[in-house]
């Protein structure tokens, strides 16, 4: 009967905020060499709330993206769970996974990941149509003017400079209303002047459409942006972010 009371004492929205929408726990990651074992990342915990933005900081080859990797269901863990908006990834087969992503995922990488036969509305078009839009000429039409392209819809990626490629990735990223965005490096390959026009633009959009962001960078200037920040170091938590 108690646990009946607190739980009528709050609304059902109230309950549900508190539910992370990210959240890793123990995990860890090692391959086998012809001697062993090669560890890549050990018991790695914490939860990430709708909406929050957190950066995940170490050197190169402290397991930053290989983490990415695992949070998205791209790879599978060798010990530990992630669960993604309530899923865990590792119960879900392959297709599974790819229809989680699909349905509730966006990526922005350092080498953009654009396709280079296909214009910058294609390349937006496209997971919007694998997706079922209808409406996918018009919605990726329209952010590409958000993001400042609306001139160079019919132009290929070897036509824009990088700084224009990765503004398509973010609208084709955005274009699908994710609710978890993974970004690995995204201002990796520019320079440092639209490097930073490219990370206003990514931090205007989180917040416009209160996207959950998770950035991978070794940039800790950058990372002081996010909301919190995780340390990894030889592929261990050095940080509480839980």
């Amino acid at each position: 009967m108690a646990l009946n009371m607190a739980a009528a004492a709050f609304p059902v929205e109230v309950v549900r905020s508190v539910v992370p929408i990210l959240q890793v726990s123990a995990l860890g990651k090692q391959v086998p060499l012809a001697d062993g074992q090669l560890m890549i990342l050990a018991d790695i915990s914490f939860k990430v709330a709708a909406g929050e933005s957190v950066a995940i900081v170490g050197a190169s080859g402290s397991g930053k993206s290989t983490l990415l990797g695992l949070m998205a269901g791209l790879d599978l863990p060798s010990s530990g769970s992630v669960s993604l908006q309530g899923e865990n990834l590792q119960a879900l087969s392959e297709d599974g996974r790819a229809r989680l992503r699909a349905r509730a995922v966006g990526f922005v990488f350092q080498s953009f990941q654009l396709l280079p036969a296909l214009t910058a509305l294609e390349n937006v078009m496209l997971p919007l149509e694998l997706a079922g839009r209808s409406d996918a000429r018009t919605l990726a039409s329209e952010w590409l003017g958000r993001v400042g392209l609306g001139q160079r819809l019919q132009h290929y990626p070897k036509q824009l400079s990088g700084g224009e490629q990765q503004r398509v990735a973010l609208a084709r990223a955005f274009a699908g209303t994710p609710q978890v965005l993974f970004a690995d490096e995204p201002t990796g390959n520019l320079d440092t002047a639209t490097g930073q026009q490219v990370i206003e633009l990514l931090f205007e959009l989180n917040r416009e459409q209160g996207t959950t962001l998770i950035l991978v960078t070794h940039d800790m200037a950058l990372a002081q942006r996010c909301q919190r920040q995780i340390c990894l170091s030889g592929g261990r938590q050095q940080k509480a972010g839980a």
